[in-house]
C-alpha cells in the first residue's frame, strides 16, 4: 500500500487538505495528516479545528511515497519555516519521491531553490514564489517528482492526479466516477 503524508499548520486551506486526503484514502492510498505545530488539534485559515492523525516530532515519516502541501495564508509560511520540514522535503526530493502542493504552497519547494527548470502552478499571483521555474496555470502539472495546483476549486482533479500517481489512472478514474466527478 503507497503511503502519503499531508501537512498541516496554524492557518491551513482546509478544503484543499481534506479533499485531498478523502480521495487518496477511498483509492487506498495510506494518507495521514500530520501537525507540524506540537498539538493533534490544528486551527485552519477559516477558523476550523481538524485533529491530525499524527505529531511530527513524534514519528519517522521517512517511509512515505509522497509529502503533500496545502495552502492557506498563514499556512503555507508556517510550513516553510519548520525547520524539521524542510529536512524531510530535502530527503523526498534527493531520494527522487514524490512532492505535491497546492494554492501557496508550491512556493515552499520554489524558495527552497528545488523548481528550478520544472514547469509548476500555484494561487494566481503568486507565481515569484516559483523561483526558476516555468509558471502555468492548468488546474494541476506535473514535472518529474513534482505535482502542483492552483487552489481549492482545482483539488478534486489534484487529488485524483495524485491517486494516478501513487495508484494508477483506473483508480483515479474509478474514485472520479464514484464521487460522481
Amino acid at each position: 500500500m503507497k503511503k502519503a503524508y499531508l501537512f498541516f499548520a496554524t492557518g491551513f486551506e482546509e478544503v484543499e487538505a481534506l479533499t485531498v486526503v478523502d480521495i487518496l484514502r477511498r483509492g487506498g492510498v495510506d494518507c495521514k495528516t500530520v501537525s507540524i505545530m506540537g498539538d493533534y488539534d490544528v486551527t485552519s485559515s477559516h477558523a476550523i479545528t481538524i485533529r491530525a492523525d499524527l505529531l511530527f516530532e513524534e514519528q519517522n515519516l521517512e517511509d512515505g511515497d509522497m509529502l503533500i502541501m496545502p495552502g492557506g495564508i498563514p499556512g503555507t509560511p508556517n510550513l516553510k519555516a519548520h525547520a524539521g520540514l524542510d529536512k524531510l522535503i530535502r530527503r523526498y526530493y534527493e531520494d527522487g519521491k514524490y512532492l505535491a502542493a497546492v494554492c501557496a504552497a508550491p512556493t515552499i519547494y520554489g524558495e527552497k531553490g528545488l523548481l528550478e527548470g520544472k514547469n509548476a502552478t500555484c494561487y494566481p499571483g503568486m507565481e515569484e514564489g516559483l523561483v526558476g521555474a516555468n509558471a502555468l496555470t492548468d488546474k494541476v502539472v506535473c514535472d518529474g517528482q513534482f505535482i502542483t495546483s492552483r487552489g481549492m476549486g482545482t483539488c478534486i482533479d489534484f487529488g485524483l492526479t495524485l491517486l494516478a500517481k501513487l495508484v494508477d489512472d483506473e483508480a483515479a478514474k474509478e474514485i472520479g466516477k464514484k464521487i460522481v466527478y
